[in-house]
């Protein structure tokens, strides 16, 4: 027999719960999305990939045992590190990977994030990953100054990866008549910086004469995202009548991208992101999108000063512009393309390290 070359991987993720206090279970977030699309490609490679989502961390343990992984991949900052002292001693031979899907400025938020890193990293066994290059480049440097020297080869890199078979057909043509909507979709939280958004697609309105619909999803609220949706509410309550705040459940992803094709445009010019599923979801159904320079994929042309409402407004007239000789989504599209693609080599180079 010979001997495998792919790891048999698993991936585990904690389910989310609705906002609202409701005790209603996500099935689908884009923590999920993310990971189910790194799954789907390791299938297509040949790979015997898992993935599966549990209530906490007591269900780790079933789960290693029923599917006999060699390296597990935790999504997200969720499992105590102490935890992992058990695992290793239930499953030696088990490779862990806590994967994170923030940069610093977002991790700042999660009060537990550098204490637990510290204490993943110094575990055998134990590593942790970066899914964008400038948090790969922000963590090794913190680990090559770390008090304990022997962490440089503690930290990976595997970063987002979005499936895109399909190319886009062509920009949506803008009809100039009397409504504009605008998609600002994704989780609720400080740092997706929906208010000053909202502020520039209303002035976009206002220039040309239009009214604003501002589409959000109110159904996930994050990290006193309930002080921004309050906000967003007053904003829309001030203007009266001619503008309004359009708010979405969270929706599965089919339901979703079903709602994206309704849009003119999309906006997504966050203050943290790492790939922003969200942008490439709008690239995929061929709705353009302007985003900040934090989705780092996208073309400068499409990139708005998430601090300068004037900026977005500029971003969104030039993203808005039709002609027939440039075809915006595609570009956007094949951007995209360009980086997933670099994405599943990296992930296809760096897997079989850790295989036994």
């Amino acid at each position: 027999m010979k001997p495998r070359t792919k790891p048999r991987t698993l991936f585990i993720l904690k389910y989310r719960h609705q906002s609202g206090g409701s005790k209603t279970l996500l099935k689908h977030s884009g923590l999920f999305n993310s990971a189910m699309f790194v799954h789907e490609m390791l299938l297509a490679n040949g790979y015997d990939s898992r993935l599966v989502q549990v209530i906490d961390n007591n269900e780790i343990d079933r789960q290693v045992t029923l599917n006999k992984p060699d390296v597990v991949i935790i999504e997200a900052l969720w499992v105590v590190p102490e935890k992992f002292e058990v695992l290793r001693k239930l499953h030696p031979n088990v490779k862990w990977i806590i994967r994170l899907h923030s940069e610093l400025p977002f991790l700042s938020n999660e009060g537990i994030a550098m204490d637990w890193i510290n204490r993943y990293v110094v575990q055998p066994n134990v590593f942790v990953s970066a899914n964008s290059e400038r948090a790969q480049r922000d963590l090794s440097k913190y680990l090559a100054a770390h008090a304990n020297t022997e962490l440089k080869d503690k930290l990976v890199y595997l970063p987002n990866y979005y499936p895109t078979s399909k190319n886009a057909v062509g920009s949506k043509l803008f009809v100039n008549g009397d409504t504009i909507n605008v998609g600002c979709f994704g989780a609720i939280r400080p740092m997706k910086n929906h208010l000053l958004q909202a502020a520039a697609a209303v002035q976009y309105a206002e220039k040309h004469g239009l009214r604003c619909n501002f589409h959000i999803n109110a159904g996930r609220v994050e990290a006193r995202g309930d002080e921004v949706l309050k906000n967003l509410r007053a904003f829309f309550d001030g203007l009266g009548t001619k503008h309004n705040l359009v708010e979405h459940g969270w929706l599965d992803r089919r339901d979703f991208l079903q709602l994206v094709k309704t849009m003119d445009i999309g906006l997504q010019a966050s203050l943290s992101e790492t790939f922003n599923i969200v942008s490439a979801d709008f690239v995929s159904q061929d709705v353009p999108i302007v985003t900040s320079s934090e989705v780092s994929w996208m073309p400068k042309f499409f990139v708005a000063s998430p601090t300068d409402t004037e900026s977005i407004v500029c971003a969104m007239e030039r993203t808005l512009f039709y002609d027939r000789h440039f075809i915006w989504t595609e570009w956007q599209w094949r951007a995209m393309k360009k980086y997933v693609t670099q994405s599943e080599r990296v992930w296809l180079h760096t897997l079989p390290k850790f295989l036994i």
